[in-house]
Formats: structure tokens, C-alpha cells, sequence
């Protein structure tokens, strides 16, 4: 929980409250959580100016420790000193700290309200920005840098040529700062490249505050003073004892090392941490504090960051510094320091009912996404999948891997999650298959879809929710199962209906329920669960002592898919027959136990760098404190990690290499285990594209959608929305939807009705040079016993109005009117081409058959004029016989260059050179030297004689 921000400043040694930071000293309580277990945590930050004497500093670092002492003794302080601030300090301040000049006892510099000073400002940062004023001259001016000029009437941002779209962003907000605190938002700004000479009446005014252009040198001395060089690599450990630290020689760090009555100095170079145990006083505290000061003030040390932890609520970083850290829980809290801190927080006016308590789990389950949407399932068998019946689409084997889709209505559009689920018992050759097939659906859906990597035992509740009545069977079906078992002659036991099988039942309701098989063996039972147990016709039921009316109640839902219309033997726990234990093989000792699922913890989002080599695949991550959706660069991937559940955010330009290679980068977060959390490396892992962000993502930030559509890169879309008010400007166009399914429309508000029986896929290959349309109509005339069960139709566009059954009168109006277009039915298979048999051209259709319709055919053409850029654009630049094949925007006469010898009017133009010889009889170039009125007949599928 996040209570605020409150701040102090030190006045003659007391702190006292303030508003903004000051170049002086200040104390920050930034930060108040509550964690899981009820206990109240703190960050306490004290900033020191460049003008703080000694005394000052040492008086600041008192106080703070005073401080934690009243909020408990288990707040974390950081040191902070001014322009070498920590990450998670600046995160407090966005977009940037402005320090004013001047302190306490001079009463600030005050400033002439009549004259604006133009200042010159250096921005450095790519995810948190350090603003300093430097020399108002032309010679400050580098390329390594982005520099912002204030004056009166004008914002100038001057990019440097080496820096990056991720640093001119983050500049822009500082920017924007700038405006709405010293212009009252009222003054223009501008955007000036270095090394781009344009002669706009920008830049001629930058350079004229200058005194004139003139080119800047390659290298500047000013960079490299910034470069900070760790002369302390190794971690050296020191024991703090009257005010003396001694040094401790071992040869790794351990958790051991550290006594709970003493204090201690770990210098890292960097960062410097004083640790100090639950036993010690606060006079040692303060002790420990005043000689790591000392240290932090030898001259040949670098620029060091101090660091104060007490012990059960050290950092993740300082526990990284050691070779091994048992798994702690949080110290216990005496009722006097719940209750000094709940008494310093009521002074800030917070309310703290409930904060000193652990509030109670929320036991219903919450999907945040439309769980009445359309599911489609497939089984991985070998290098290929096989689409299951919507009887059979909730019911998986622990030796197989499956595929599903599932697509629903979020703010008004189609959205899709395309996952895949992986048995314990699955072999890794079927594994690696299902990942590629996954993959492929994505990319043939130009990666704007969700994904999701979901192992047997980790199902989120998103997966369960989605499927509703999910049933898991021991064994397997694939053939990759089969012939593993046969290789390690392992007996082949997957269920059977007359067999002996034991499921336990579990869930919260109707909408959310599973019966998983386990042994058939009395360990198997859990006081905490139902469960179900048959052999053959004979059926008991197991209600264990612990369980609730409605988990008995799943039982009989569960029968129903499992062993319906048989009579069952309910059983009781401490009452059960003979012949219950007897199918169990004799009655045993059983847990009680309840099977705990992994909490949601709070989110951490992490700014991801990454190699792009395939031999060596290393992630390297950087936490962003306090992030919001601004802090997602589309340029980027960056991993937010919710504790049970992992989400791999991946930016719209980021290349294609990359985009694929977003689940691997998920999976080495997860080893290299961050956070010290010891996640499973099974944990789900959701892979979220631009644009397509789904509700359960977007939950975590304050989203606003329209800043995920627009277009260019992050600087380009930060400054639009600055010049336009803070409005996102989007020029994109609404993503497609797919084909109406079940009589559900893409774009329709309403809720559809839950059909899992029928659905779509993305990966059935499109004829090059034939748009969506002109495949729809095609498929009308193919053989439905020839089409291949297992692959669905393509996803396409819907061609004609929304109708309930695909057999509806608007189909066969669209037919009859092609069929009319030919003189003599007994005719048609002479006059019409081979390539017409196939597949019926649009374009003929329209051009000799009547116009029945005209919302149809208006609608028609809108698709088609859309479809063909893209096939154009999706094509290759040459056709098979060398003739170029150019793009749809030079085709329209709207063009700036239209291309003259292509009549845009027909279709015929975007055949390909084969179907172009079918259709006709010969190649292009021999059919175009013909006459035009020669042309026209066999267009119309006439003979020439």
C-alpha cells in the first residue's frame, strides 16, 4: 500500500515541515506499505544539498534514525546527495528535481518577476532524469547530451546527435515541467536536431541566443567527468564497535556473519550499507551511521551511495550481496510500535483503520477480462496440432501439450489470447513443437495478440476462468507420449472409464471449476478437499471434514462430465465403507492441508536489456520504482512482475528477432530470480504486445489506450500529445476484427452467447496476391469434405452482413448474383476459366452481374480496396516473370506518383503471372498487346471467337 509522500526540512537541527526541495537539507518519508502480514514498511530518504556543511549532514542522518525509531525501527534510509540521487529517490520527483539556490537562513534568492533569466539546463537519463543548469554558452553544447534552453517565450530542446529516443522522451517531460510551473503553461516550445541544418525559424532562433550557428566540436572534456569508475569492486565487510569499524576476513559472505546485538559496514564501492541487528541501541545505530559518514568523505573514494537496513527488512539488493540468504519472514512488531506509527500517521491525516491488520484474501476469483468469449483447442501430436471437439476441449492429459485461442470483446474490439499448457508428464520434443505452432499464430497475426506459456499445477486463475469445467486425465494421447513411454518402458496408464481413478475437486463455482486425477491411493485425500473416486460403474463420493456446502456442491457438477447417470456412494469423511479404502488400496494417514496457490504480490516493473545473440541469451534488468504507463517505451521490452504471475510487455518497434524471442526473455527473468523471491520456473508467463494490452494487464496502471495506438516512436509521441494539450492524437486506424463467429460480430457491443464449438485460425496460408475477400468468396465454391478437419477456416474478414446461420439469405443472394453474370448455365464449364472453377473473382462479378444490394456492394468494395494494399505490400517486388508489381498508393489517383500503363480499375492486375495465365491463356505481356476490345471479352469470360 502507497500512503504518500511527507517531507521535512532540517532547520538549526530540527526538522521542520516543506513543501519542495531546497539546496539545503531534507528529509523525505516517502513511501508507507503494508505487507502481507500486516506490518507497516518505510523508505526514508534525507537529501543533502551541494551547499550542506558537515554538521548539517551529521544532524540529518540523526534525525532520520530518530525517525525510524518512532515508525517502528524498520524503515530502510537512504542517503542522498544533490545530482547523484538514487533511482528510487528521483521516481518520488517526476520528471525531474529542480533544486532552488540559496537555504534556510538566506531566505531563498529571490527572483525578479519582471525579468525572466534564460537559463540552459542538461538533461541525462533514460529512465529517470537528472537536470542540472550549466554555463549559458554555446561551447557547453555536446552530441552526448540533451540540453533544454529556457527563456521567456520559448522551450528549446536540443537533442545531441548520440543520444537516445528513450533520453529525448524522458527530456520532453522535464520540458513540460518547465512550461506548466515557470510559463503557467502559456509558452511555445521547439525541438531542435543537432546536426540537421533546416532552415526553420526554430532553429535559426536557438542558434541566434548563441550568437550564431557554428558547429560543435566531436569530443567534450564534460562528458567524460561524468563517467563514475567503481575503485572498490570487492565487498569488504567491517564490525562497528565504540565508534570503530574493524575489518572481517572471510572468504565469501554468508547470512551467519551478521550478530543481531552488533552493527556492521558492508562497502560494495557504489554503495555502502550499515546494517544494524534488531538488539542494538539506538546510540550504536547512530554510532554505526557517523563512521560509514566518515568513510563516504575519503577523497579517494568514488561517489557512494549509503545505504542503512535493519535486520528482517533488508533490500533485495543487500541480500544480493551475499553467497547465500535463508528465506526470512518479516519481524514481529510490539503493540507500542503499532502504535506510535499509527499515531504519527493520523497526524498526516491518514486513515489507519485496517492498515495494522493483515486484511483478509478475497476468495472469488476475478478474471478482468469477458469470460463469455469463443474457445478454441488444439492437441500438439508431433510437429503438428489436432483441433478437439467442444465436448472434448476442456479435458487435457498430463503427458500431452495443447494450444488454445481464446478470443473476446474488450472496449469494443476483438482481442485474442493465444496460450499454451504443458503436462508434467509431456515430453520436450512436443513441447518445443507447441511453442513454435504458438508462435506462428502470433506472427501470422502480426504479433497483435496476447500470449501466454502456462505449465500443469501453475494455472493462473485467468486459464481456469476461461475454460470454466476443466478436467485433467492422467496419461496422454500424442504420439510423443506414446513413444516415450515405449523407449523407457514405462506401463501405459492413461485413464480409462472403466478403470479405477481418484479426482479431486476443487474450485469456486460453476465458472471456475476442475477435477484433477491423482493417485488412486489414500495419501492422495485432503481434509481440505472433495473428491471423486470410480471403478467402473461403481462411483463414490468424498466430502473431507474441512470443505464447505458449495465445494460438495461441485461434486454433483463435476459427476455429470465425469460419470453421469450413475448413482454414487456419498462418503463422509471419518465414516467411510470398506470397500472405499479397499479401491484405495487400504486406508493410510492424509494430509489436511490445504493446497496454498501463489498470492499476487505487489507489482515490480523492470526495464529489460537484452542480447540479441542466440549463442549467448543474458538478461539484464533495471527496476522502475512508482512506474505508470509513460514509463513504456514502445522501443522497449520491459517484464512486470506480479509474483504469480509474470508479463513480458513488448513495445510496437522492437524488432521482429526480438518480438519472438520475448517468451525466452521471460524465462530467464524467472531463473535469475531478481527479487529473491524463489518463483517456480514454471510460473505463467504472459507475453503482452503494444497495442493489444489486455484488461489484466492494463489493470496494474492508470491506462489510457489511446497512447498505446498512436504512431512513431516515443519522443514523437510524447510531443504530439505536448503540443496538442495532453491529448493523444491517433491517425491509426481501429485494428480489424476477425470474422463473425456464432452469429458474433467483432465490432457488436453485446454480449454473444457462449459458443466453444466453432472458431477460427490464424495460421491457414493465404494464396499471395489474393485479398481477404477474394478468399472468403473462393471458399464458398471449395469441397467442405476436402478441407482438412484439423485446420479451421482462415480468418478473414466478413464479406456480407451479420447473419445467424451461415446459411442465410445474404449468402445466397451473393452467389445467385455471381452465377448470373453468365449468359447459359449448361455453358459454364466452357466459358468460365480454370481459375473461376476454383475460386470466383469479385472484380468479374462485379463488372457484368447486377447490383442487388447496394450496402452490400459498397461494403464489398471498402474491403477489397483495403485488402488489396495489403496483399500488395505483403507481396514480393516482382512477379515470376520479372514484371514489377507496384504499391496500391501509386495505383489511386490521389497518388503524388501514380503509376500510368496499370488500368486501376481491374482486379486482374493483382493475379499473380500463374493464375494470370489460367485465367486468360496466356502470359500478361501477350494478353495486353491485344486490343482493348479483345481484353474486355475474355475479362468478361467470353471467347475471343
Amino acid at each position: 500500500m502507497y500512503s504518500g509522500i511527507e517531507v521535512w526540512r532540517i532547520e538549526n537541527s530540527r526538522p521542520g515541515p516543506i513543501c519542495i526541495v531546497v539546496c539545503n537539507i531534507t528529509i523525505c518519508l516517502p513511501q508507507t506499505f503494508a505487507s502481507k502480514s500486516g506490518v507497516l514498511r518505510h523508505d526514508i530518504h534525507y537529501w543533502l544539498g551541494k551547499d550542506t556543511s558537515q554538521d548539517e549532514a551529521g544532524a540529518a542522518a540523526v534525525k532520520t534514525i530518530e525517525l525510524d525509531a518512532a515508525l517502528g525501527g524498520r524503515a530502510v534510509q537512504y542517503r542522498e546527495v544533490q545530482d547523484q540521487e538514487t533511482n528510487k529517490f528521483l521516481s518520488l520527483f517526476k520528471p525531474c528535481i529542480m533544486p532552488r539556490e540559496g537555504g534556510v537562513a538566506t531566505g531563498f534568492k529571490q527572483v525578479d518577476e519582471d525579468e525572466y533569466k534564460t537559463r540552459l539546463l542538461i538533461c541525462k537519463g533514460k529512465q529517470y532524469v537528472q537536470v542540472k543548469e550549466v554555463p549559458f554558452a554555446r561551447s557547453t553544447l555536446n552530441h552526448e547530451n540533451i540540453f533544454i534552453l529556457d527563456t521567456q517565450s520559448k522551450i528549446f530542446q536540443f537533442n545531441g546527435s548520440n543520444t537516445s529516443i528513450q533520453e529525448r522522451a524522458k527530456a520532453l517531460e522535464v520540458v513540460q515541467y518547465i512550461r506548466d510551473t515557470y510559463h503557467d503553461g502559456k509558452c511555445d516550445i521547439a525541438t531542435i536536431e543537432d546536426g540537421k541544418l533546416m532552415a526553420d525559424a526554430d532553429s535559426g532562433e536557438f542558434w541566434a541566443v548563441f550568437g550564431g550557428f557554428a558547429p560543435l566540436p566531436r569530443k567534450t572534456a564534460a562528458r567524460n567527468e561524468d563517467i563514475t569508475t567503481d575503485c572498490h569492486p570487492t565487498k569488504k565487510l567491517l564490525s562497528v564497535e565504540k565508534g570503530k569499524a574493524d575489518p572481517i576476513e572471510v572468504d565469501s559472505l554468508t547470512r551467519e556473519l551478521l550478530d543481531t546485538d552488533k552493527c556492521y559496514i558492508l562497502d560494495c564501492g557504489l554503495e555502502v550499507y550499515v546494517w544494524m541487528g534488531r538488539n542494538t541501541s539506538l546510540d550504536e545505530r547512530k554510532s554505526a551511521s557517523r563512521v560509514a559518514e566518515e568513510l563516504l568523505r575519503d577523497s579517494d573514494r568514488p561517489k557512494s551511495h549509503l545505504i542503512r537496513v535493519i535486520e528482517g527488512f533488508e533490500t533485495v539488493t543487500f541480500r544480493s550481496k551475499f553467497e547465500s540468504w535463508p528465506q526470512t519472514t518479516n519481524a514481529t512488531v510490539t503493540e507500542e510500535g503499532r502504535g506510535k506509527v499509527a499515531a504519527l500517521l493520523q497526524r498526516q491525516g491518514l486513515n489507519v483503520k485496517g492498515l495494522l491488520k493483515a486484511a483478509p484474501e478475497k476468495e472469488e476469483p476475478q478474471a478482468h477480462i469477458d469470460c463469455t468469449g469463443i474457445l478454441q483447442v488444439w492437441r500438439v501430436n508431433g510437429q503438428n496440432k489436432v483441433l478437439l471437439s467442444a465436448a472434448d476441449q476442456s479435458k487435457f492429459y498430463s503427458g500431452d501439450c495443447y494450444i488454445f485461442q481464446y478470443s473476446y470483446t474488450a472496449e469494443d474490439k476483438e482481442e485474442h489470447l493465444i496460450g499454451t499448457w504443458f503436462g508434467k508428464q509431456s515430453v520436450e520434443e512436443e513441447r518445443a513443437s507447441a511453442v513454435s505452432l504458438a508462435s506462428k499464430m502470433v506472427e501470422s497475426m502480426k504479433f497483435m495478440v496476447a500470449q501466454t506459456c502456462i505449465h500443469e499445477g501453475s494455472e493462473p486463475v485467468l486459464f481456469f476462468l476461461i475454460f470454466q469445467s476443466f478436467i485433467l486425465f492422467k496419461g496422454g494421447l500424442s504420439d510423443g507420449y506414446r513413444k516415450y513411454i515405449a523407449e523407457k518402458e514405462i506401463p501405459y496408464e492413461t485413464y480409462t472409464e472403466d478403470g479405477v481413478a481418484l479426482f479431486r475437486v476443487q474450485g469456486s463455482g460453476p465458472e471456475n471449476m476442475q477435477a484433477i486425477q491423482v493417485e488412486a491411493v489414500a495419501p492422495s485425500l485432503n481434509s481440505s478437499y472433495c473428491y471423486i473416486l470410480h471403478s467402473g460403474s461403481t462411483v463414490f463420493t468424498w466430502a473431507g471434514g474441512l470443505t464447505s456446502p458449495d465445494d460438495q456442491d461441485l461434486i454433483e457438477r463435476q459427476l455429470d462430465l465425469i460419470k453421469p447417470d450413475l448413482q454414487t456412494k456419498p462418503q463422509k469423511e471419518g465414516s467411510e465403507s470398506d470397500e472405499f479404502w479397499e479401491l484405495l488400496g487400504g486406508k493410510t494417514e492424509y494430509p489436511t492441508q490445504k493446497i496454498s496457490s501463489v498470492p499476487e504480490g505487489d507489482p515490480h516493473l523492470f526495464s529489460c536489456m537484452y542480447s540479441k545473440g542466440i549463442t549467448k541469451f543474458i538478461v539484464q534488468v533495471m527496476e522502475i520504482y512508482n512506474f505508470t504507463q509513460d514509463d513504456l517505451m514502445t522501443e522497449d521490452i520491459f517484464i512486470l512482475d506480479c509474483h504469480s504471475d509474470i508479463f513480458v510487455w513488448v513495445g510496437q518497434l522492437v524488432d521482429t528477432k526480438s518480438k519472438l524471442q520475448a517468451l525466452t526473455i521471460g524465462e530467464k527473468f524467472l531463473k535469475q530470480d531478481f527479487l529473491f523471491e524463489n518463483l517456480s520456473c514454471e510460473t505463467p508467463i504472459y507475453i503482452v504486445m503494444e497495442g493489444s494490452e489486455p484488461p489484466f494487464f492494463t489493470r496494474f496502471f492508470t491506462w489510457d489506450s489511446a497512447k498505446s495506438s498512436m504512431h512513431g516512436n516515443s519522443f514523437q509521441r510524447k510531443l504530439t500529445i505536448m503540443k496538442h494539450g495532453g491529448t493523444p492524437i491517433t491517425d491509426k486506424p481501429k485494428r480489424r476484427g476477425t470474422a463473425s463467429i456464432g452469429g458474433r460480430s467483432s465490432g457488436a457491443p453485446e454480449k454473444p452467447q457462449r459458443s466453444r464449438s466453432v472458431s477460427f485460425s490464424p495460421d491457414r496460408p493465404r494464396v499471395r496476391g489474393r485479398s481477404p475477400a477474394f478468399n472468403a468468396l473462393a471458399s464458398r465454391f471449395e469441397n467442405p469434405s476436402s478441407r482438412n478437419l484439423s485446420t479451421p477456416p482462415p480468418m478473414v474478414r466478413k464479406v456480407y452482413p451479420k447473419s445467424g446461420t451461415p446459411d442465410s439469405g445474404t449468402k445466397a443472394a451473393a452467389i445467385a448474383a455471381l452465377t448470373e453474370s453468365f449468359d447459359r448455365p449448361s455453358a459454364r464449364e466452357t466459358l468460365m476459366p480454370r481459375i473461376v472453377k476454383k475460386a470466383a473473382n469479385p472484380a468479374a462479378s462485379k463488372t457484368t452481374s447486377p447490383e442487388p444490394n447496394t450496402k452490400e456492394n459498397s461494403m464489398s468494395s471498402r474491403l477489397e480496396s483495403l485488402t488489396i494494399q495489403e496483399d500488395v505490400k505483403e507481396g514480393e517486388t516482382e512477379d515470376e516473370e520479372g514484371l514489377p508489381i507496384h504499391p496500391y498508393e501509386r495505383l489511386t489517383t490521389s497518388s503524388t506518383d501514380p503509376v500510368t500503363d496499370i488500368d486501376v480499375t481491374k482486379r486482374e492486375t493483382y493475379l499473380s503471372a500463374t493464375e494470370f495465365k489460367e485465367k486468360f491463356g496466356m502470359k500478361r505481356v501477350e494478353f495486353y498487346k491485344l486490343p482493348k476490345w479483345k481484353q474486355n471479352k475474355l475479362k468478361m469470360g467470353l471467347q475471343l471467337f
